[in-house]
């Protein structure tokens, strides 16, 4: 049996990270996970006035004095969407912001509406100078609001909370999203001194506008990776032990994985899977928490498609994850996509090795998945999307027995 551990939660470490521009105390992190996205959102810290002391490990050391500017570097934010994570802590200390447009996977619908209506409501104001940089002003200063969010955002609801956090008087979050990883952000709020009510729940209430203080905090650990991994073993026939994220946060994952009829079974933090033969169901609808998450209709996919029946994939939060996939059909795949959030995968079909597109994130690694399991040899590329959210992704895939080769640019 294989075994590896999961690191800290990507969704976690990207929020967390930016709440310590709040205050000029330092803060520390551990468990943090060690790959691209924190990589980046740690050189926009530093390049906002910050030191960031453990780049590269699992330890990080944060504090800004001073904020030496109020526009985060165009390059890097070009590359890491949560880079939006920073405007309530730059309007918070300097009353202004000046974002290009953030980078990352597909755009789709994920645009920074429900971000700017929270930051709107907070008494945050966009400049109407260029077409694409996002240029908002507090001229007040951030102000307390009763915010009904348009969408369930995670972030939209993570950048309401630090800028909550920083506007003096009492604040109400509607609508919320109720991500664990949302949770540990108001749980790191309340170690600085924001008081913090209803975090896991839609309606989130924040007292802010006291001095915040600098705070510790352990990174709870990425149930999506180790949901990845534990789809990678299904796939391949293997038998895996994952260990790190908690029994409660894989329950959606590890509840359709069953439902397929894969042999697993999970403890406090310990996910196993032993070789099955997946069957299709029905239908497979991504949802907000508590529901089956989008960041793993990539990897279920390619389950469906060495499962037997037909399984109706339907990822309706956003666009063109889905497209990602129909590489799949160059594999040898049996699948038929609908429209932008629906495909129809007819399993068990043997996958043959191709050239692939990583195009983002987690259909990467889904391809990745996908490669895995056929004869042949494939590759993939861009590496570099799929390192964004898997540390140390090349060393642990030998390690179970995966044959890779990288090419050198």
């Amino acid at each position: 049996m294989g075994r590896l551990d999961v690191e800290g939660n990507k969704n976690a470490a990207l929020p967390l990270l930016a709440a310590c521009l709040l205050t000029d105390a330092p803060c520390e992190l551990t468990n943090v996970p060690r790959i691209k996205d924190v990589q980046v959102m740690a050189e926009l810290l530093q390049g906002l006035g910050a030191s960031v002391d453990g780049i590269g490990t699992s330890r990080l050391r944060v504090q800004c004095d001073k904020v030496s500017g109020d526009e985060p570097d165009r390059r890097l934010v070009g590359r890491l969407r949560g880079s939006v994570l920073l405007c309530g802590p730059l309007l918070a200390r300097c009353g202004r912001v000046r974002l290009a447009p953030p980078g990352g996977d597909f755009p789709a619908r994920r645009t920074l509406s429900a971000h700017l209506q929270a930051l709107g409501a907070m008494g945050v104001r966009r400049r109407e100078d260029t077409a694409a940089d996002y240029v908002l002003e507090a001229p007040g200063g951030l102000v307390p609001a009763s915010v009904y969010l348009e969408e369930a955002s995670v972030t939209g609801t993570e950048t309401a909370l630090l800028a909550a956090a920083a506007a003096p008087g009492e604040s109400e979050i509607r609508h919320a999203a109720c991500e664990p990883h949302v949770v540990e952000l108001c749980e790191f709020l309340t170690q600085m001194g924001a008081e913090v009510e209803g975090a896991g729940t839609p309606t989130i209430r924040v007292s802010g506008g006291a001095r915040l203080a600098g705070a510790q905090h352990r990174l709870s650990g990425d149930y999506i990776e180790a949901g990845s991994w534990a789809v990678v073993a299904a796939v391949t026939g293997g038998e895996l032990e994952v260990c790190g994220a908690r029994a409660a946060d894989l329950e959606p994952i590890t509840t359709i994985l069953r439902h397929m009829q894969v042999d697993c079974d999970v403890d406090a933090h310990r996910l196993r899977v032993r070789p099955s033969s997946p069957v299709a169901i029905r239908q497979i609808t991504t949802a907000p928490w508590p529901g089956f998450p989008s960041d793993m209709v990539s990897l279920i996919s390619v389950l469906a498609t060495q499962a037997t029946g037909r399984t109706l994939v339907h990822d309706w939060m956003y666009e063109l994850r889905l497209f990602a996939l129909e590489q799949l059909s160059g594999m040898g795949a049996n699948l038929f996509l609908c429209d932008p959030h629906r495909m129809i995968v007819n399993g068990p079909t043997r996958l043959t090795g191709r050239t692939l597109d990583s195009r983002d994130l987690r259909s990467g690694m889904a391809l990745i998945a996908a490669a895995l399991a056929a004869t042949g040899t494939s590759r993939i590329q861009p590496l570099e999307t799929v390192e964004r959210g898997y540390a140390q992704l090349v060393e642990r895939l030998r390690a179970l027995g995966a044959q890779i080769d990288v090419e050198q640019s």
